[in-house]
């Protein structure tokens, strides 16, 4: 169904009211994703792709399915940025296939040393420098959506989407279950500086600026602690995660 259609067939009183609604948390997600993409991508194109997140959330919400509309819609309207985003991704193929490459050293060193991969180490695997290294990281952040988000998304929207179109559900319900616990345990896991960049990026919602006023150090070092924290993350979740 088109953008168009789809508006067309869920336009009306209530549908409006709950759009009024919830606008505010399309916003919100909005410049929350922001934050983290590249200079070419306008607040205005990741609401009006939010908006036809929520319209589909409106349309498809199930309240029998257990979950809150609010977490739906949050889910419905991140991915539908996301798309967006993936749609019109401007990142050359070797930045992807670097961060591919930066996500497999880790795996590599940390089951064959049963510790967490220094960067020292990434970039010895690697053969290149520290510096070179560093520049992944920084490059790396602006490849789509590099986040945890995108982590579950991977999965969550899914699972969603499979939760509503199926009368029995329960090995999608096992599965997201499974990946939320693998998920919590590798955050536990990190690193304690890349855990509390997380933290306080993802449930405290601090922009890299905040944080780095936090940590005392610049906004460039924060989105690389960031950024080897989601490879880390995409090391040991990989079994879960098709690139």
């Amino acid at each position: 169904m088109s953008r168009v259609a789809m508006y067309a067939s869920v336009k009306g009183g209530g549908t409006n009211e709950m759009v009024l609604q919830h606008a505010p948390l399309v916003k919100r997600i909005a410049y929350h994703l922001l934050s983290r993409l590249h200079d070419s991508v306008q607040i205005e194109d990741l609401i009006q792709s939010g908006m036809l997140g929520l319209l589909e959330a409106i349309k498809n919400y199930d309240p029998t399915q257990g979950a809150s509309f609010e977490t739906y819609a949050g889910i419905r309207i991140r991915g539908s940025m996301i798309d967006e985003v993936r749609r019109s991704d401007w990142t050359p193929r070797s930045v992807h296939k670097k961060s591919r490459g930066v996500a497999e050293a880790i795996r590599v060193i940390e089951n064959t040393t049963g510790r967490e991969a220094k960067p020292a180490q990434i970039a010895e695997h690697l053969n290149i420098s520290l510096d070179e290294y560093h520049q992944i990281l920084l490059d790396s952040s602006t490849s789509k959506v590099f986040s945890v988000e995108e982590l579950i998304e991977n999965t969550g929207d899914q699972y969603l989407e499979d939760s509503h179109n199926n009368a029995d559900h329960s090995i999608e319900n096992l599965s997201q279950e499974h990946f939320k616990h693998a998920l919590t345990k590798a955050i536990e896991g990190l690193p304690e500086r890349e855990r509390l960049v997380i933290s306080l990026y993802y449930d405290e919602e601090l922009n890299l600026r905040e944080i780095g006023e936090v940590l005392g150090v610049s906004e460039s070092r924060v989105c690389q602690i960031n950024n080897q924290a989601v490879l880390r993350l995409r090391s040991r979740l990989s079994e879960w995660i098709q690139d």
